[in-house]
């Protein structure tokens, strides 16, 4: 009874845009709190903690094509960036964009315009590390987990490399529960089978996957199996000088340590999945699946990613034995001692919506996190590479 009447209020209240069109910022937490795509509403936040932000995620919704009669739907893209912030700002500048273009040409969104979107932006920043290696080799070293769903026509594309998360709200109708269900592969070498994965890859390499500090590392330098970027453990040629020594591997590479393909499901959207939570692994690093939805479920709509990223920043003093008001002083940088950049965006399913394969809708285009913080209108961009 009391699920059913915070659904009821959820329905009813949906506050105005106003003066929070483009986000809002607090100290290092930006913040959009509710708005609406072509499906639903939405809700947005990312909070800082290194000295440079390398989160960066994005919401489109709107055509998906470059052609008058694509399909039209919403793209969330996550991308959690390590080494620096580089990769990660390339692949919010380009991925969606690769994605219309390619869905051009096929007429359509599938797996396999999804899959060569993300090749097309591998290829993409490895040729602009390819120009810039004897100025700024550093650029080898520097990689992005990539989390991406695509929303079309009533269908759920998730596409990830790396360890950020998608999770899915689903109403059990017996109950009026609503439960988590995770649609993401992490690729991290904490996991078992990931280990397992790159063993039977490298069966020649019994240093493949190294125990360090009591965390799994893949060649004892990085914990994720699968990247843009970190071209350094993909192609010999940038893993010499000038690149820093620590990142040069003794034995030459014969063939790539880590993959940029996406591990890519597909899912029909059901009338009673409720809302989708895409998060970076600093959330994760605080709070469970269930936990999140949860804290989605009891609460209205307006906020809804903001009030994840808080709890998560709450559960992180709390493990340092200081309070909240005192985690909020500390600045970027030394704030990374406490946790990482958490990037959160919680996606809400209309069902009336979702079932309508429209070709039209609202046109919307955020950035979580970025200096290009303003919605604007989607124009067609050029279909160069």
């Amino acid at each position: 009874m009391l699920s059913r009447f915070i659904n009821f209020l959820k329905a009813c209240w949906r506050p105005s845009d106003g003066s929070d069109a483009a986000g809002r910022q607090e100290g290092l937490l930006w913040f959009k709190d509710i708005g609406q795509h072509l499906n639903g509403d939405y809700s947005m936040a990312v909070v800082q903690a290194n000295m440079l932000l390398e989160d960066q995620s994005q919401i489109e919704s709107g055509p998906l094509t470059f052609l008058d009669s694509g399909p039209y739907g919403t793209f969330i893209g996550v991308y959690d960036g390590h080494g620096g912030p580089e990769t990660s700002r390339y692949v919010n500048d380009h991925l969606f964009h690769n994605l219309k273009r390619l869905a051009s040409e096929e007429h359509s969104i599938s797996v396999n315009v999804i899959r060569k979107a993300f090749q097309a932006t591998e290829d993409g920043f490895m040729s602009i590390v390819a120009k810039q290696w004897t100025v700024k080799p550093q650029l080898a070293a520097v990689g992005t987990c990539c989390l991406v769903g695509v929303i079309c026509s009533g269908t759920l594309y998730i596409a990830n490399v790396g360890d950020s998360r998608a999770v899915l709200g689903r109403g059990v109708r017996s109950t009026g529960e609503v439960i988590a269900i995770q649609l993401s592969i992490e690729h991290n070498a904490s996991i078992e089978s990931i280990r397992q994965e790159l063993h039977t890859l490298h069966p020649d390499d019994p240093q493949i996957v190294v125990l360090k500090h009591n965390v799994w590392r893949v060649k004892g330098l990085i914990q994720i199996s699968r990247s843009i970027g970190d071209v350094y453990l993909k192609k010999a040629e940038f893993n010499r000088e000038p690149l820093y020594a620590k990142f040069r591997l003794r034995d030459p590479i014969t063939r790539p340590i880590l993959s940029s393909d996406p591990s890519i499901s597909v899912h029909q959207i059901q009338p009673h999945d409720q809302f989708l939570i895409f998060a970076s692994d600093g959330l994760w690093e605080h709070l469970s699946n269930q936990e999140a939805v949860d804290i989605v479920q009891n609460h209205p709509h307006n906020g809804s990613a903001k009030r994840l990223v808080k709890t998560a920043l709450q559960e992180a003093a709390k493990k340092r034995e200081m309070r909240y008001s005192d985690l909020k002083k500390i600045d970027r940088g030394v704030r990374r001692h406490f946790h990482d950049d958490i990037t959160v965006v919680v996606v809400f399913l209309d069902s009336n919506l979702v079932s309508k394969a429209s070709s039209k809708g609202p046109v919307l285009s955020l950035r979580g996190g970025g200096v290009n913080l303003s919605p604007k209108t989607l124009a067609p961009l050029s279909t160069t590479t």
